[in-house]
């Protein structure tokens, strides 16, 4: 029970997000935790210098193949129950709606009792720029983009992914994600040996982020969204994230993106969306469009499902 029928598929992706929303990321020891540490291990080992890239492809290879070949076996071969089961269970896995918003609503909290430390810990925990003096308007540009990206990287991506192929597709998307995390770096230890991971990242978000930019136009301001997706994306170093964050801060009326700290240099970034500074409502109100988009996503999903069905009835 590899192929889902869109009824099973529309199904499945609704529970898995109602899991998600209900008992979030597992409490104990994350399996990605695991992941991580073999990735980690399989690095220092094929990361020589030596033919860098066929080595980071080989890595990448070794480290996201398996785990998604068994999940391909076991879907394929247990009967519908417990295969939906597990679709289910991969799905969980690969989402993260409600560690993004764990994660990101104390920030809002924190910069709305002007609470400065408390809200640069809290977003030193989710960025890599260095947020030690950074005021309101720098944190809560931090949570915003963050809010945005991630809303693709942790949710959408792994939802379209389960809608081509299941709970493998979703599987592989976020393995894929985690390694462009550990590995997508330009510095001199990634550069080359992470070529492969960037690139696999960058391939399998292509038309997710371009979906997540279309469906955060449609929940909020859609023309000032529109032009900002046209104006400003390509500006954006990544060609994924341009789209998603230009799209979310012009859907928002707000301004992200501009300079930041990076390992203690000053990077001076293009400003992504119009209108208003970043505040602390404007935190809240990305988490709020991010729970649009999803709900939009499930609608789509089940209207789908059900024309589908009405169809072939």
């Amino acid at each position: 029970m590899l192929f889902l029928s869109l009824y099973s598929m529309a199904l499945f992706a609704v529970l898995g997000v109602v899991v998600d929303r209900v008992l979030g990321e597992p409490r104990t020891r994350h399996p990605l935790v695991g992941f991580g540490t073999l990735a980690a291990k399989i690095e220092a080992r094929l990361n020589t210098g030596h033919r860098a890239r066929p080595a980071g492809m080989l890595a990448w290879c070794v480290t996201v193949l398996p785990p998604v070949g068994i999940a391909w076996l076991l879907v394929s071969a247990l009967p519908f129950a417990y295969a939906g089961l597990v679709h289910v269970l991969l799905l969980w896995f690969a989402l993260g709606a409600k560690s993004l918003r764990d994660h990101i609503a104390p920030i809002a909290r924190a910069l709305g009792f002007g609470d400065l430390d408390e809200a640069r810990a809290l977003t030193s925990r989710i960025v890599s720029r260095d947020t030690s003096k950074a005021d309101e308007n720098a944190l809560s540009r931090a949570a915003i983009e963050s809010a945005l990206e991630n809303g693709n990287d942790a949710i959408f991506g792994a939802i379209f992914w389960f809608a081509v192929v299941g709970g493998p597709g979703a599987l592989m998307f976020r393995l894929a994600n985690t390694l462009d995390a550990m590995w997508g770096y330009r510095t001199p230890r990634y550069l080359r040996f992470g070529w492969a991971a960037a690139r696999f990242d960058d391939v399998l978000n292509f038309i997710p982020a371009r979906l997540t930019a279309a469906s955060y136009a449609l929940a909020g301001d859609t023309r000032m969204a529109w032009h900002c997706w046209r104006t400003q994306a390509r500006a954006w170093d990544s060609p994924n994230a341009g789209p998603v964050m230009a799209s979310g801060a012009g859907s928002l009326n707000v301004l992200i993106g501009g300079p930041a700290i990076y390992h203690g240099v000053l990077e001076s970034r293009p400003t992504l969306g119009a209108g208003h500074d970043a505040s602390p409502a404007h935190v809240v109100a990305a988490l709020r469009l991010v729970e649009r988009t999803t709900l939009l996503w499930l609608a789509v999903l089940l209207i789908l499902a059900v024309s589908s069905t009405a169809v072939s009835g």
